[in-house]
C-alpha cells in the first residue's frame, strides 16, 4: 500500500475527530455560548447536512482541477475552519465555521477517495478504503475522547486547536509525500460523469450505504443513555464503552479491507446480517450491563467490516466517475448518519424507551440486506448477459489508466 494513502488516512483522522468530538462537549459549549445543549446539538447535525451536500457539490466544483492542489486546499480550509471554531465569539460564528468544515470534510473525503483508488490496482481498492476509513475509526478510538479530554480539563476550545494542529501535520503529509495525479487526457465533462446516476447499481449502492450506516448509528447515537438508564452503568463508563465501538470499529475496517477485495458481496451480506443480529440483541438485552459492552465492541465491528466494500462497491459500479463516485458514498454515509439518529430520537419521543433504538436500526439493516440481495441478483446476471457477448460488463470495467500517479 503506498505510503500516500496511510497519508490520506492521517487526514481523516483530522476530519473525523472533528465530526464527531462535539458528542462530549455540547454541555461545555452551551453554557459558554449561552445557548440550549439541544441548540449546541445543532452544530453536530450541521457538520452532517454539510458532508450530505457539500461532497457531491465540491465533486462538481473541482472535476477540472488538479487532485493534489484541490486536497491541499481543501485541508487547509478546513483547518482555518477549526481555528475559526476555537476563536469563535458567538454561537452563530461557530455554527458557521462548522458548516465551512464540513463543505472541506466533504469534499477532501471525495476527492481523496478519488486519488487513493487511482494510487493502487483494482484488486486492492477494498484496502485502500480500510485505509482511510481506519483513520476515522482511530478518531472514534483515540479522537473523541481525546477531545473530550481536553475539554473537560481545558476547555472546548482547546479541543478545536488541537484538531487544527492535527490538520496541519495532514497538510504537510499532503504536500509532500501525495504524488501528482494527473487529470485523464480527455478532460471529464460533468454530464458524462452525471451519467452515472442512470445505473441502477449506483442507486442500489446509495440506498444500501445509507440504510447499513443509518441502523447502527439509529443506536450508537444514544447509546450513552441506554448504557447509563437502562443497562444502569456509571457516567464514568460511557467514553469507554464508545472507545470499544471505535476499537471493533478498527478491527472491523482491518479486516473488512482485507476480505472485500476477494469477496464484497460476501462481505456486503455477512457484515450487515451481523449487524441486523447484533442490534436485535442490543435491544433484548439492554438491561444487562455486560451484554451491553460486549455487544457495543461487535456492533463496531459489524458496522465497519462492510464500510470498505462499500465504498469499494460504488467505485466499481462508478468507476468512469471515480471523484464523483467518492462524493457519493460520502453523501450516502452521511444520510445514514443523520437519518438514523433521526429514527431513533423519533421512536424515543413516541415513548418507546432507548432500547427500541436497536430495533428500529435492526430495521433499516434488514432492508439494507434485501437490496444487497437484489444487487447481487442484479449483478450476476449482467455479468451472463455480457460474458456471452464476449464485452466486459460495465460494473467491472477497470478505472481509466491515465488516473493513475505519475512518477
Amino acid at each position: 500500500m503506498p505510503l500516500a494513502v496511510y497519508i490520506l488516512g492521517l487526514s481523516v483522522f483530522a476530519l473525523g475527530t472533528s465530526e464527531f468530538m462535539l458528542s462530549g462537549l455540547l454541555p461545555p459549549i452551551a453554557e459558554d455560548m449561552d445557548v440550549s445543549i439541544p441548540s449546541a446539538g445543532l452544530l453536530i447535525s450541521a457538520f452532517a447536512i454539510g458532508m450530505v451536500v457539500g461532497a457531491p457539490l465540491l465533486a462538481v466544483a473541482t472535476l477540472r482541477l488538479p487532485r493534489k492542489t484541490t486536497l491541499v486546499t481543501l485541508i487547509s480550509v478546513f483547518g482555518v475552519g477549526q481555528i475559526a471554531g476555537a476563536l469563535a465569539p458567538t454561537y452563530e460564528i461557530l455554527f458557521a465555521s462548522r458548516v465551512i468544515s464540513a463543505l472541506a470534510c466533504a469534499g477532501f473525503w471525495a476527492v481523496g477517495a478519488a486519488v487513493a483508488i487511482a494510487m493502487v490496482p483494482r484488486t486492492s481498492r477494498a484496502r485502500a478504503m480500510a485505509v482511510m476509513i481506519g483513520g476515522l475509526s482511530i478518531a472514534n478510538v483515540l479522537g473523541v475522547p481525546a477531545g473530550a479530554f481536553l475539554g473537560e480539563h481545558l476547555g472546548w476550545r482547546s479541543a478545536f486547536w488541537a484538531v487544527g494542529a492535527a490538520s496541519a501535520i495532514a497538510l504537510v503529509g499532503v504536500v509532500t509525500l501525495i504524488p501528482r495525479i494527473p487529470l485523464p487526457e480527455q478532460r471529464p465533462r460533468l454530464k458524462g460523469e452525471l451519467s452515472i446516476y442512470r445505473d441502477r447499481q449506483v442507486w442500489l449502492s446509495i440506498a444500501v450505504t445509507a440504510l447499513a450506516a443509518g441502523g447502527v448509528f439509529c443506536a450508537f447515537s444514544y447509546l450513552a443513555p441506554l448504557l447509563t438508564d437502562v443497562a444502569g452503568l456509571p457516567d464514568g463508563w460511557v467514553p469507554t464503552v464508545l472507545a470499544l465501538f471505535g476499537l471493533g470499529a478498527l478491527v472491523g475496517t482491518t479486516v473488512g479491507g482485507r476480505v472485500a477485495d476477494a469477496h464484497l458481496f460476501g462481505v456486503l451480506l455477512s457484515g450487515t446480517a451481523a449487524s441486523t443480529v447484533l442490534l436485535a440483541a442490543l435491544a433484548l438485552f439492554a438491561s444487562s450491563p455486560v451484554a451491553v459492552v460486549a455487544l457495543s465492541f461487535l456492533l463496531g465491528l459489524s458496522a465497519f467490516y462492510t464500510a470498505p466494500a462499500l465504498n469499494a462497491r460504488m467505485f466499481n459500479g462508478a468507476g468512469a466517475a471515480p471523484t464523483l463516485a467518492g462524493a457519493t458514498t460520502t453523501a450516502a454515509f452521511n444520510l445514514g448518519n443523520t437519518g438514523g439518529p433521526w429514527l431513533g430520537g423519533t421512536v424515543i419521543d413516541a415513548g418507546l424507551g432507548f432500547a427500541s433504538t436497536a430495533w428500529a436500526g435492526a430495521g433499516m439493516t434488514l432492508v439494507a440486506i434485501v437490496l444487497v440481495a437484489v444487487s447481487l441478483r442484479l449483478h450476476s446476471r449482467s455479468r451472463v448477459v455480457t460474458g456471452s457477448m464476449g464485452a466486459p460488463s460495465p460494473i467491472e470495467a477497470p478505472s481509466p489508466a491515465s488516473l493513475r500517479p505519475t512518477d
